[in-house]
């Protein structure tokens, strides 16, 4: 009889290798099972392929119908909240074209120029956006939200400031309550005094070296900085004003009243609110601190033949280089987001812009007027788009509002908040009225709409603002939409080829995980609703921690950072907060291997922690006698050890359950940083072999996007011991200790996780760990008598990358590990991890989800490209002019002149199955060196590109 029950084939839809692919490939390595390769490669000691409760997974069809039920609970009422988070509508072409479009969602950071030039484009676009408003020279191409933001504008006034004996940093207490509440848990493990108070009232500024003001004010107030400004300019302290972006095509530039620093957020420049992220922040500075500013900075430089071309500039790995120096852990953006703000202007263009500010403000004006005609008190003579009322009975109005589907702004017992936004319409105003009108007439919409605006004429903008011809053309559909195309055709992401990057794990971002992302169930929804108005989203939270703390071994999880960078802060302040509620303050020595992300030991400081680094051996492990007698030495002071596992150099060690029962032994928590968790899950738990707290990378093991470089989400699993100390925030039980803006951190691209956990169930998931492995062994062994692999296990086994070593071809051929990453751009591929975690390497990570062809696709582009290289090392090629130094070759260099000693066939065809669908890279090599030396920031004249 016919089996009539939905098929659930997702499993197999993730998961690239089909079965007898599966079967040929384990006969290459010499098993005839994965289930006796795993036991190969994972130490017995920590086996744990039995220990994944989760239920069986479902259909695409049946997760979906599931997660719509449960977004159903929410309720998004129409929000006047405010508070830095506002309704905005996304342009349709946007919407279709950017973020629903796998050519922009699935790349990776744009570290390889040369196959990123349409998403580099695009954030510099942002970052003359940026620029432009706050009339500030330098901007970066984004941060994570306009909290963390601020934190990273306090300690970077720290830095500069020449007030060097101050030791406090002053905050208005007019910004926004989330962002003082992340500037007290950034500012406490540093030693820094946050002193809020009235700007107004600050006579004497020297004992401050920073401070952050708010413009508008979180109440509604447009206030004139520019004596304040000066007065801490005159104390010799640097000031960060945070200030709204579509306020600021109105007023007066944050640059222009002074300001050292501008920060804030782009979310109402058609970022949907989605309970509080993923938004785009922004970061804005004076040229002469330019190499001091956190985050990625999007530069102009030139290829080999002399044509611009845009690069990551300085910043681009801060962390790897200065590492417990860096002034910042943040390795990552919000790209996607920054890409639609940044097209939401290039789209709506100045006039556009401009005229969505006035007609926010004017409805704001006519909303006061008609307030005052009830007799409702409003605080404020100049606003923007934000009201303060003083009222008798402020929860009776709230109470009103709701039952009408409206949510103000919370203040206190008397006093209410209005906002409106780019949604707001005519009836709107009315319907705000109406809650104040009682059983009285309340005001004709008409009879006031000639009220003058209220913004002070002191302060109205005079510079004008994106001149570019960028924010001048795409005014029509037709030619946003080919603008996209055009940009997103001038890069590599995942829907083109495998981008086999070890360490960031660039797995499937299957089509029925991304759809929730744009219901409006999960996009509209303020992260300040009440909890009863977002009771989907608590669901899918819930669940989604549950499933979490299965995969890992934990017993709770804080799903609040968004990115890793931000889990790892999360996890040592965890720590640090258990060491302290025991009596024990004095531990604060962190042991980090030496080949550690170079984030972690940024974090360690960052949390206030003392680095001590430890050796490795030979073959990558941590050397444990060397780990064992650094234990052993600070006993007294240690605080934690912070490990990756598997190994940065892609080894399952045989001895962490030994390495944690020496850390815990002498008093220290172990953090095991979760990015290569794609190895684990359902075959070992970090949580169950010695594992205090671990972040985990969604947008790595668990099919959040890349984004082309954000967002991320990077949440925390912790031992029960440690949960009491799990990021808080004014909206949760726990209300201190926010490392994000909002509760839940990027909330809205958390569906993408669940939908991926509920489609493969337990088992699904094992078997994409295991498949995960069996295609990096697979790699590695068809490469092996090419190039050697660095490291293995005890039993000639990878986890879930390798490396290869390339290091010997400098001597024997004059190739370098850039050659070879730029020559498989030729080949269409996107190159693998470069001299990480050791210098002229090249580290390879597959995904379960990259099939066999695509796997020997790979291959056979690595093989040729060693025979290229032979025939350098046999003299039959040069050694100064062949197809690697020269590589990548774009269509105009082929077209052009041919001076090269190898034929253009093989230099763009170098193996057959690229004749069918070619890649051609729109810039030749990007010059580096010259790039840092020439930083340009924003976009260049269109004369400079003519030239």
């Amino acid at each position: 009889m016919t089996d009539y029950a939905v098929r659930n084939e997702f499993q197999q839809r993730h998961i690239g290798p089909r079965d007898a692919d599966i079967a040929a490939m384990l006969k290459l390595l010499g098993y005839d099972s994965l289930e006796a390769m795993i036991k190969h490669v994972i130490p017995p000691s920590i086996d744990g392929s039995n220990v994944l409760p989760l239920d069986d997974g479902i259909s695409e069809a049946a997760a979906l119908a599931e997660l719509k039920a449960i977004a159903g609970r929410n309720q998004p009422l129409r929000s006047h909240i405010g508070q830095g988070y506002y309704a905005t509508h996304t342009p349709s072409p946007i919407l279709r074209n950017l973020l629903e479009n796998p050519a922009w969602y699935t790349a990776y950071t744009p570290y390889q120029p040369e196959i990123s030039q349409g998403r580099l484009e695009a954030l510099l676009n942002f970052q003359t956006l940026i620029s432009d408003l706050t009339g500030l020279p330098i901007a970066n191409a984004s941060l994570l939200d306009e909290g963390t933001a601020a934190a990273e504008a306090m300690t970077f006034c720290q830095r500069l400031s020449k007030n060097k004996a101050a030791k406090a940093f002053f905050a208005s207490r007019h910004c926004h309550p989330q962002t003082l509440d992340i500037l007290r848990t950034r500012a406490e493990p540093l030693g820094i005094e946050v002193v809020v108070g009235d700007e107004f009232q600050v006579e004497d500024a020297s004992p401050y070296f920073g401070a952050l003001l708010q413009y508008p004010a979180s109440n509604g107030d447009v206030f004139d900085y520019r004596a304040n400004i000066e007065r801490f300019h005159q104390a010799n302290a640097l000031v960060a004003v945070a200030a709204d972006l579509l306020a600021l095509t109105l007023l007066a530039a944050p640059g222009e009243l002074g300001a050292d620093v501008a920060i804030g957020s782009a979310q109402r420049f058609g970022v949907p609110l989605g309970f509080g992220g993923p938004h785009a922040a922004y970061f804005a500075t004076r040229d002469a601190y330019k190499r001091d500013m956190p985050g990625r900075l999007v530069g102009v430089s030139v290829d080999r033949f002399g044509k611009p071309a845009l690069r990551l500039a300085m910043q681009t790995r801060e962390q790897h280089i200065r590492r417990e120096k860096a002034t910042s852990n943040i390795c990552t953006a919000q790209v996607l987001l920054a890409n639609i703000a940044g097209m939401y202007a290039v789209y709506h263009g100045p006039a556009g812009l401009s005229a969505i500010a006035r007609r926010v403000h004017g409805l704001t004006a006519i909303l006061a007027r008609g307030l005052a005609t009830l007799g409702v008190s409003v605080e404020q003579k100049h606003f923007f788009d934000t009201l303060t009322l003083a009222v008798s009975d402020a929860q009776a109005l709230h109470s009103l509002a709701r039952t009408t589907g409206i949510n103000l702004r919370e203040i206190d017992a008397s006093h209410v908040g209005i906002s409106l936004d780019e949604t707001t319409t005519p009836e709107h105003v009315e319907q705000l009225w109406s809650l104040f009108a009682g059983a009285g007439t309340q005001p004709s919409f008409a009879a006031l709409a000639d009220t003058r605006d209220a913004l002070p004429s002191e302060l109205l903008r005079q510079s004008p603002i994106l001149a570019h011809p960028v924010f001048n053309r795409y005014h029509s559909e037709t030619e946003l939409m080919r603008y996209l195309r055009k940009l997103a055709d001038k890069d590599l992401a995942l829907d083109r080829s495998m981008i086999p990057l070890g360490s960031c794990t660039m797995k499937l971002n299957a089509a029925s995980e991304m759809i929730p992302v744009t219901w409006a169930e999960f996009g509209n929804l303020h992260p300040f609703a009440l909890a009863e108005q977002s009771q989907g989203y608590l669901a899918l939270t819930e669940q989604l921690q549950a499933m979490l703390c299965a995969a890992t071994g934990y017993d709770a999880v804080s799903l609040q950072p968004n990115a890793g960078s931000q889990g790892e802060y999360a996890g040592l302040l965890a720590i640090r907060a258990y060491h302290r509620s025991r009596g024990e303050a004095q531990r604060d020595i962190c042991l980090i291997p030496q080949s550690a992300h170079g984030t972690n030991p940024a974090t360690a400081s960052m949390a206030g922690m003392r680095v001590v680094v430890t050796a490795c051996d030979e073959r990558g492990n941590v050397d444990i006698d060397d780990l064992r007698a650094k234990a052993e030495q600070h006993r007294d002071h240690l605080a934690a050890l912070m490990i990756t596992y598997p190994s940065t150099h892609g080894v399952f060690e045989e001895g962490i359950r030994e390495i944690c029962t020496i850390v815990h032994d002498n008093g220290g928590q172990v953090y095991i940083d979760g990015a290569n968790m794609n190895a684990m899950v359902g075959l070992c738990a970090p949580g169950q072999f010695g594992g205090d707290v671990s972040h985990l990378n969604l947008h790595k093991t668990f099919c959040i996007p890349h984004g082309g470089g954000g967002p991320g989400v990077g949440p925390i699993g912790v031992k029960s011991h440690l949960a009491p100390f799990l990021p808080g925030h004014a909206q949760l039980e726990r209300k201190e200790g926010a490392v994000s803006a909002a509760p839940f951190g990027s909330a809205s691209i958390l569906p993408i996780t669940w939908m991926y956990i509920r489609m493969m169930g337990g088992a699904g998931l094992k078997r994409a760990s295991q498949l995960a492995i069996l295609n990096a062994n697979y790699i590695a062994r068809r490469l092996e008598e090419h190039y050697p692999v660095l490291y293995t296990g005890a039993n000639g086994l990878v986890a879930h990358e390798c490396i290869i070593d390339v290091r010997q071809f400098k001597d024997s051929s004059g190739i370098s590990v850039d050659d070879i990453a730029k020559r498989l751009i030729d080949f269409g591929f996107h190159a693998p991890t470069m001299s990480f975690p050791v210098a002229g390497t090249l580290m390879i990570e597959p995904t379960e989800s990259e099939s066999r062809e695509e796997l020997d696709r790979f291959c056979n582009a690595m093989i040729t490209i060693r025979e290229e290289i032979r025939a350098v090392e046999r003299g039959e090629s040069s050694r100064d002019d062949n197809p690697l130094k020269n590589a990548p070759h774009t269509a105009a260099e082929l077209v052009g002149e041919w001076a090269h000693g190898y034929s253009r066939e093989q230099a763009v065809y170098p193996v057959a199955t690229l004749i069918d669908g070619k890649y051609w890279p729109p810039v030749g090599r990007v010059d580096n060196v010259y790039g840092d030396r020439n930083l340009v920031c924003a976009c260049p004249s269109i004369e400079a590109y003519q030239e």
